[in-house]
């Protein structure tokens, strides 16, 4: 397992490459471009000066998260063609930087969804949470209107601002676009990039739905087990996997995330592992890393990976937000290095039983 800590960019992160250093274990920068818009082809000049900084700290630069998809590859719309194309020669280019791992999502509209960014623990920690009364209640518009207030100083990937002026006209639009549609669509996308990753050493990494259900009446599709095979042989390529998201999969009681590691370990370069409470109405909270304090068994899932020889990439994902310190929702500095030490202990664990 390669530990990786998630890095929004110079003047962008309140976490410095300095402070990730100190976090035994870490050796890869999980980055991107998060000024450029879905669709348009990264520049070599951008990638390779962002390579050099992080590679000037000691991190390795092998995954990108993410490369956004744009709207019209979902839809299926005329133009995506063109927007393919500028995402086949940004994937080459990011082969030849030395990336080895792309994460992106075929989500609509909205790449993640929480009703509140700092809703309260017992313990007087922050979290992201979920609420699935306000969601289903809840105008999409007014949705927008409260992350534009987290929003203002800090990029949110999902939230971009060119993405959400066109809410009105992509909720009309997909109001046309069934599950089947958005498959079909997604295996267009995969029948086109994919042997461009194989040429470029690039493995494409799926994020599943989050939540893994439909929301806004949006279609959803990589969502559960079943979909993830699907989804694999769509394209069956070591090209074509999974990110495989303990907390987004997780937040639905029916998947067994553990289960999900274990049938498509050979397809799954990339690992995010984070741990949810999920209450009976559907709402659910990101808790610490430890097992017993979410709904989802971490050490289970870290004894998934290490039972099948995992070598990919992992990052402890979202984290609480401790000690009043000031950070992008979900991703300060001390939970998620508690989470990294956390994962760290049960692997060491594993690794030395089976070394008994």
């Amino acid at each position: 397992m390669k530990m990786t800590f998630r890095w929004y960019g110079q003047g962008n992160d309140s976490v410095t490459l300095d402070q990730v250093r100190q976090i035994p274990g870490v050796e890869g920068i999980v980055w991107s471009l998060h000024d450029l818009a879905a669709g348009e082809e990264w520049p070599m000049e951008r990638i390779m000066a962002e390579k050099a900084y992080i590679e000037k700290h000691g991190f390795h630069i092998d995954v990108v998260e993410s490369v956004n998809v744009h709207e019209d590859i979902k839809l299926g719309r005329p133009s995506r063609d063109k927007y393919i194309e500028n995402y086949k020669r940004t994937i080459e280019k990011l082969g030849q930087a030395g990336v080895k791992v792309i994460c992106y999502n075929f989500m609509p509209v909205f790449d993640w969804t929480r009703t509140d960014m700092f809703k309260e623990l017992e313990d007087g920690s922050t979290a992201l949470f979920f609420e699935k009364a306000i969601v289903d209640d809840i105008d999409p518009f007014e949705l927008v209107r409260r992350m534009e207030s987290y929003t203002s100083e800090i990029t949110m990937p999902g939230w971009e601002p060119e993405r959400l002026q066109h809410l009105g006209e992509l909720f009309e639009a997909y109001k046309q676009v069934s599950e089947e549609d958005l498959w079909a669509n997604l295996q267009y996308f995969l029948q086109e990039i994919v042997p461009v990753a194989e040429a470029s050493g690039i493995k494409m990494a799926i994020h599943p739905d989050d939540p893994p259900y439909s929301i806004f009446g949006l279609p959803r599709i990589i969502t559960n087990k079943e979909n993830i095979g699907r989804l694999l042989k769509l394209v069956d390529s070591p090209s074509n996997g999974l990110t495989m998201c303990t907390g987004s999969l997780g937040s639905s009681r029916d998947n067994d995330v553990a289960d999900i590691i274990r049938t498509y370990a050979d397809r799954i370069p990339f690992a995010h592992i984070r741990n949810v409470r999920v209450y009976d109405n559907g709402d659910f909270i990101e808790t610490s890393h430890r097992a017993k304090d979410g709904s989802v068994d971490i050490t289970d899932v870290v004894k998934a990976y290490h039972e099948n020889g995992f070598t990919g990439y992992a990052r402890p994902d979202h984290g609480r937000h401790l000690w009043g310190e000031k950070c992008r929702p979900g991703y300060g500095l001390y939970d998620r290095a508690l989470g990294i030490m956390y994962l760290w202990g049960v692997w060491d664990s594993l690794e030395r039983e089976k070394n008994r």
